[in-house]
């Protein structure tokens, strides 16, 4: 199905974002690092349509800051479960933290890497270790989902500076 049945459309700094048909409603996302820069700015523009998305899982090792939140209003904060995880652990250990979180997601945006200190990650002689550090996080995380019984309709991944990869 080509663009001409679902157009993108332009939000602000956003460019080529998906056209949802308005019946869509009552959806629910996971968002991989929701505390990061990307993460947060997903969860902010999904919060942005009301009643499309029940709950927005915001899957980090650590909560939002306070000032993250207090740019949400107190019915968008309503809309988002926190769920701690770790994803440098395995995949059975990432699948019980979605489980013991209840999460039931529609489509995931996974956000999340580690950032390695020793190389920038827009060095481009740093590729292989950054895929190195960041591949075996993403293929865990998918392998957990299926364990988890979450069956999204879509995953939706950025790429970029964090290098998961050509061959994913």
């Amino acid at each position: 199905m080509g663009s001409e049945y679902q157009p993108l459309r332009c939000s602000g700094i956003y460019r080529n974002l998906p056209t949802f048909d308005v019946d869509m409603r009552g959806l629910n996302a996971l968002v991989v690092g929701a505390t990061g820069i990307s993460g947060f700015n997903t969860v902010g523009s999904l919060l942005a349509t009301p009643g499309r998305w029940s709950m927005i899982y915001a899957v980090s090792r650590s909560l939002f800051r306070e000032e993250m939140l207090s740019l949400l209003s107190p019915e968008q904060q309503s809309r988002i479960r926190h769920v701690s995880v770790d994803l440098t652990g395995s995949a059975k250990d990432i699948a019980s933290s979605l489980q013991k979180g209840d999460v039931h997601a529609d489509y995931v945006f996974p956000y999340g890497y580690i950032h390695r200190k020793d190389v920038s990650a827009m060095d481009p002689r740093a590729e292989g270790q950054m895929i190195e550090t960041n591949v075996p996080l993403f293929m865990n995380f998918l392998e957990a989902l299926p364990a988890a019984n979450i069956t999204p309709k879509r995953i939706l991944l950025q790429t970029g500076g964090n290098n998961y990869g050509g061959y994913i």
